[in-house]
């Protein structure tokens, strides 16, 4: 996803009227905010924005109403130290117990585990996305070479550094030892469902067709509780901190009054971060 600039909004199609009690937030506020939330559409950039613009306000109307610091400064960019001190006074976050820790940690074994390791050797066959003959031509080398390897998998080195773009063509098509994240995230997804082996298709990625062998797995190991509780506790205080928001924010919007549009369950975590 990438950030939308505002002259790539629809022609003809205007922000909604938004208003918080007295004040109304333009069009023009909207379509600058909106170059802040990478969405799949324009549209959905364009609601975003706007809730996010009225998350500020209502939060601005109340520091005013309690004589706290502006949560806005003239130039309309955020005082994080206002908004921290507003939310400490007005949030009641209670702090996970033991015994609801140790419940979180039992029902989430795969957070708090080790994260699965791949020992992974590719062939990259380079094609850009929008060349669909390139793309064609590069998946049917690739079956082509697949089949190859079938009949002879100690070939794959020698494959590799006569067809892979990929820098590691050089250590034979070699990434070594990967976890989630670590490589581009068509392929990473693809990886975390590979058996050990040469995968019997090539694999999809923005670069290309991937050719994959799964040289080995360790799977995840599950940690003990004492060398993680402070990440539950602080996974939950997080949760517990996300609820408090959500209703806060939607109490504010019952006090002040929003039109053109509704909060919704992320507005909460829109602000968070």
């Amino acid at each position: 996803m990438q950030k939308i600039d505002i002259e790539q909004l629809p022609s003809g199609q205007s922000a909604p009227l938004v208003q918080v009690g007295r004040v109304v937030i333009d069009e023009d506020a909207i379509a600058r905010e909106m170059q802040y939330h990478p969405a799949e559409s324009a549209a959905e950039a364009q609601l975003l924005a706007a809730r996010s613009l009225v998350v500020r306000e209502l939060l601005s109307q109340r520091a005013r109403e309690l004589g706290l610091p502006s949560v806005v400064d003239d130039q309309g960019i955020e005082n994080d130290a206002a908004m921290t001190e507003l939310l400490e006074r007005e949030l009641e976050v209670p702090e996970p117990d033991e015994a609801a820790c140790r419940r979180f940690f039992t029902a989430h074994p795969a957070r708090f585990s080790t994260p699965t390791q791949r020992h992974v050797r590719h062939i990259l066959l380079a094609a850009a996305p929008d060349d669909a003959r390139a793309r064609d031509a590069q998946y049917r080398l690739g079956e082509r070479l697949i089949a190859e390897l079938g009949e002879a998998p100690e070939r794959f080195t020698e494959l590799a550094q006569r067809h892979s773009a990929c820098p590691s063509k050089e250590e034979g098509g070699e990434l070594g030892w990967l976890v989630s994240g670590q490589t581009v995230a068509e392929l990473d997804r693809a990886l975390q469902h590979l058996t050990e082996g040469v995968h019997e298709r090539p694999l999809a990625s923005r670069y290309g067709w991937h050719l994959v062998c799964i040289n080995a797995c360790r799977k995840g190991r599950r940690l003990p509780y004492e060398a993680v509780a402070d990440r539950v506790r602080h996974d939950l205080h997080e949760q517990a901190t996300r609820r408090a928001l959500r209703h806060y924010l939607l109490a504010l919007e019952e006090t002040y009054g929003v039109e053109g549009v509704a909060l919704d369950d992320d507005a909460a975590g829109a602000l968070m971060q």
